[in-house]
């Protein structure tokens, strides 16, 4: 058994597709992009009625959802190339030693300071209901761990999921957060990440 094998074991996904993420075990999800609040700024009134809000949300559910709060490293580069941009274009040369020396301040401070963004996800399960045939799930193939749906099943279950996403979605913005869905491939990042901790550099961005 090679390293790469014995890893992918541990691994729960079996798939991803048309931007939902299915597990070896049947169970579905979409996963939301949440924007944040800052708590520490609102009135005590606001703090209060925001917590009154959240816990009404959470009662109204009758499913589990998981909260995901991943911490990534800035990447400064594309910053860093816009600026040396502008400095070739930049006519007046004490603009431009005044650019440098800039670019030479924030080089040196994001050297000896990690300067981290926040990206905050929330995960909604759906786990359809499955006819066992002689012993095997007609929906998952125990000997590959791939799940088989047919497309018609599959979308009649990513149907099922996206109602509780639209519940999710708007107890939400009651509170003042807005999601968005994650897409195909900014699923295949964030989980390339999440089983990559050490490469934290980039976030998935907003559709």
């Amino acid at each position: 058994m090679t390293s790469q094998s014995s890893s992918q074991q541990f691994v729960p996904i079996a798939d991803i597709h048309d931007n939902v993420v299915i597990l070896k075990n049947g169970q579905m999800n979409i996963i939301l992009l949440a924007t944040s609040i800052n708590f520490a700024l609102k009135s005590v009134d606001e703090q209060q009625a925001i917590l009154s809000q959240f816990q009404a949300f959470l009662n109204s559910i009758d499913f589990s959802i998981q909260i995901y709060v991943q911490s990534r490293r800035l990447d400064i580069r594309p910053y860093m190339e816009l600026l040396h941009e502008q400095e070739s274009h930049q006519d007046n040369e004490l603009m431009r030693i005044q650019l440098r020396e800039y670019m030479e301040f924030i080089t040196t401070f994001t050297s000896q300071v990690d300067i981290m963004t926040k990206n905050f996800f929330v995960c909604i399960p759906y786990t359809p209901m499955r006819l066992e045939v002689k012993g095997i799930s007609k929906f998952l193939n125990t000997k590959n761990n791939t799940v088989t749906n047919d497309n018609d099943r599959f979308y009649e279950d990513r149907t099922q999921l996206e109602q509780r996403v639209s519940i999710v979605e708007q107890g939400l913005a009651r509170i003042g957060i807005r999601t968005a869905p994650l897409g195909t491939e900014q699923l295949i990042e964030l989980y390339y990440h999440i089983f990559n901790p050490e490469d934290l550099s980039s976030a998935p961005k907003q559709q």
